[in-house]
């Protein structure tokens, strides 16, 4: 049984850098590695199912101060430079955007995220409604779903994106395995 662990070991690390997932599994929940447009790390975000929703632990280092808007959008792609193959922000109950809409918000939609004058930010924060079990509000759907980070503070109000501006980082949610 060793022998096995050890050849697993070795041929995760054998994979090449853009083959490994940037997710793991935690207790009840997944961690998601965000990036930046070069590929860099400049975060993670924990998310675990509660009753209420699905709870997102986000620390960040390496960002520009100030707030930023921070939302999960539709399609599970983080395609650099621009992450725009993660689609518009993940809507399925086809409302409009923003926390301070009479209409909204989009399930995806969260606060901004204040960013220090040293790069680095703490988020933790709900979805909810949402959820990381099969269904109409997960956010492991067919196809993931991605966290994405804006270069300025979402107007919460908007529609459809709250004129956050450019995405500057990305970490997909995937699909549930099958």
């Amino acid at each position: 049984m060793a022998d096995v662990s050890l050849f697993l070991v070795f041929l995760i690390l054998a994979l090449p850098q853009g083959a490994r997932s940037a997710v793991s599994p935690t207790a009840g929940g997944m961690t998601v590695e965000l990036k930046d447009p070069q590929g860099k790390t400049v975060g993670t975000a924990l998310l675990k199912e509660t009753p209420k929703g699905v709870r997102i632990r986000l620390d960040a280092k390496g960002l520009p101060p100030g707030l930023k808007g921070i939302h999960i959008h539709e399609n599970g792609q983080c395609a650099a430079p621009d992450f725009k193959s993660a689609g518009g922000h993940y809507n399925p109950g086809k409302t409009h955007h923003g926390k301070l809409s009479s209409e909204g918000p989009h399930l995806g939609d969260l606060p901004n995220l204040e960013v220090k004058a040293n790069g680095q930010a703490k988020f933790t924060q709900m979805l909810p409604g949402a959820t990381l079990k099969p269904g109409e509000n997960s956010v492991r759907k067919p196809g993931g779903t991605a966290i994405v980070i804006h270069a300025g503070p979402d107007d919460l109000v908007s529609d459809p994106s709250g004129d956050s501006g450019d995405r500057i980082a990305c970490g997909v949610i995937p699909e549930p395995k099958t």
